[in-house]
């Protein structure tokens, strides 16, 4: 008996304020821990009900009122979710439960890790499947990979991504302020300032240097000319509706530093060119599907993009692109030693394998859907490990 009255106490302490707390969600109510919407609450000066002292509040209570924000918006005033929110709300929700940086890291250090999207992977493996690609296709018949390039291609790939985020939020803080997905990143939502920006670019070029050093003169100067185009692509999307085909070329250099770093030269051009023409097609894929995330935006904003482009004839286009990259991989593989002697079939079967998986999101991407364009997006680095596998294998073969 003595513990039936323990729990109702205990239940009638505990769930009130939580009530109380999505009754105030639900109303629509401007004020949120105050003493009247939450009796249990003793007062605190930092977490007062007012907005204007919101760089008062400690980085964790940040974070809770940021989750109720979400789910105060989720909620219309009768209780009910709205059709047209849902999606929104579902992907606000994701960033912030699912971000493992506002877990694990100090709080000084979260918003340079947000710079760099180190919570964001994909950037980093569609960078570094080029890379892997060509040097595995630039080792011996019968030989794996060089695994100390494998790992500097990566760590590379890790360091030049976030460069080129960093150069991309400080180039782009005016406008990512005024589209919805980018706003709250950290230059643009003032977390950062445009100086501690250009200096944590200073230091992640540093360490990419640091990479560079490590491969033959050829590779250095090869590295460092790509460069100018990983400082000059923010600025493409103000000039031209094809930013996703310059992009191509900038994601994709490591087709070709890849193999100059195994072999020291760009020699066989049949091989290594076809490689990296696929790559841009297969960029022009990807990117064009996540342009579509932002094309409302884009068009408020006044950027260029080729989803603003193609419109309504996307799906066409990037079908084009798609076959135009399984092409050019196929006359990769054919100019190359992995398909002579009869044993290029495990090439041509995972090629096979890649291509049912590029088709499979170009046929069934609604781009109309801010989360199944993210979805087909991401799918890409599935697409890439397909790829290496095929040229792995046929290169042991």
């Amino acid at each position: 008996m003595a513990l039936f009255w323990l729990s109702r106490t205990s239940r009638s302490r505990y769930l009130k304020p939580s009530l109380s707390y999505l009754s105030l969600i639900r109303n629509n109510e401007p004020t949120i821990f105050t003493p009247q919407s939450h009796p249990t609450a003793s007062p605190n000066p930092r977490h007062l009900n007012t907005l204007t002292q919101f760089h008062q509040w400690s980085p964790d209570f940040k974070e809770k009122f940021r989750f109720i924000s979400v789910a105060r918006f989720c909620i219309s005033p009768g209780g009910v979710v709205k059709n047209e929110e849902k999606e929104s709300c579902n992907s606000n929700r994701n960033n912030i439960k699912n971000s493992w940086i506002d877990l694990y890291l100090p709080t000084h250090v979260r918003p340079y890790a947000k710079l760099a999207r180190l919570d964001k992977p994909i950037g980093t493996w569609l960078l570094a499947w080029p890379c892997m690609w060509s040097i595995t296709l630039a080792a011996y018949p019968g030989h794996f990979p060089d695994l100390k390039m494998l790992t500097l291609f990566g760590c590379g790939a890790l360091l030049l991504r976030g460069a080129g985020c960093t150069i991309n939020d400080l180039l782009d803080r005016d406008i990512d302020t005024m589209v919805e997905r980018t706003k709250s990143r950290p230059v643009a939502s003032g977390l950062l300032t445009p100086f501690q920006g250009l200096c944590f670019l200073g230091f992640e070029l540093l360490l990419g240097l640091g990479i560079l050093l490590q491969l033959n003169n050829y590779s250095r100067i090869l590295g460092a000319s790509s460069l100018l185009l990983v400082f000059s692509y923010p600025l493409m999307k103000r000039f031209t509706f094809w930013p996703q085909a310059y992009l191509g070329l900038t994601f994709n250099w490591g087709a070709l530093l890849g193999w100059a770093a195994v072999r020291g030269s760009l020699d066989h051009a049949a091989v290594v060119l076809p490689l990296y023409i696929s790559g841009v097609f297969w960029t022009l894929v990807y990117d064009t599907i996540y342009a579509h995330q932002d094309k409302e935006d884009d068009l408020k904003v006044g950027v260029k993009s080729t989803a603003l482009r193609f419109g309504d004839s996307t799906k066409e286009w990037i079908t084009g692109f798609g076959i135009s990259c399984i092409s050019s991989l196929a006359l990769c593989g054919f100019n190359s030693d992995i398909a002579s002697c009869g044993t290029g079939w495990p090439y041509y079967a995972f090629l096979t394998a890649a291509s049912g998986q590029l088709g499979w999101q170009i046929w069934t991407v609604d781009l109309s859907s801010r989360a199944d364009c993210n979805k087909k997006f991401v799918s890409n680095k599935w697409f890439g490990a397909i790829v290496f596998s095929g040229i792995l294998l046929g290169r042991l073969a």
